[in-house]
Order: C-alpha cells, then structure tokens, then sequence
C-alpha cells in the first residue's frame, strides 16, 4: 500500500513539473515580441533592408548595418532574444537549377 501512495506521489510531481514547464514556455511565447528596431544602432527596422542568417531573418534600419551583422551574426541574435525579440526565421531558400558547381551532369 505504501509503494502505491509513494508510485502515486512520484507521477503527480513528475506530471505537476511537465505543466510548469510548458506553462513558462507559453508565457516565453507570449513575451516575445517581433523585431521593430534595429539590433545595431536601435532606429526603426526598413523592412526592405535584412539579412538572413542562421536561419533567422534580422532586419536593419539601413544597408551600413548588414555588414555588422554579418560579421558577428550570434551577437545580434543573442542581443535580440535578450531584449526579448524572438527573430523572424529566414525563409528557405529555392533550388537554383542553374548552378551547377558541386556537381556535374
């Protein structure tokens, strides 16, 4: 009987957890909010200006910021995130047919 109350006690922590973790993860869902300023110099996003990186697509305000975040791309991604910004994901790239390099016909 006490293996029961002790196997009972068991799963209702474990089950209790697994609620409190995806509690947090819809609030983190709910905190995060879409890019509106630039990671750079922190002025207003051209939506026209980006670039995609690691998956992720970061807008700029202006063309001088896309090296920058070229050159350290995990910088801007983790400022972002901790200012609460989740990145836009990059969409995937097409197949170009008329590149050929790395393979042969």
């Amino acid at each position: 009987m006490k293996r029961n109350k002790a196997i009972t006690l068991i799963a209702a922590v474990l089950l209790g957890t697994g609620l409190i973790a995806a509690q947090a993860g819809e609030k983190k869902a709910e905190e995060s909010k879409k890019q509106t300023t630039c990671p750079v110099m922190g002025g207003k996003i051209n939506k026209a200006q980006f670039v995609d990186v690691k998956g992720y697509r970061i807008y700029v305000c202006c063309p001088g910021c896309k090296a920058k975040i070229k050159a350290d791309p995990g910088k801007y991604i983790e400022k972002m995130k901790k200012d609460g910004v989740e990145p836009e994901k990059a969409p995937k790239k097409k197949m170009d047919h008329t590149d050929h390099s790395g393979h042969s016909h």
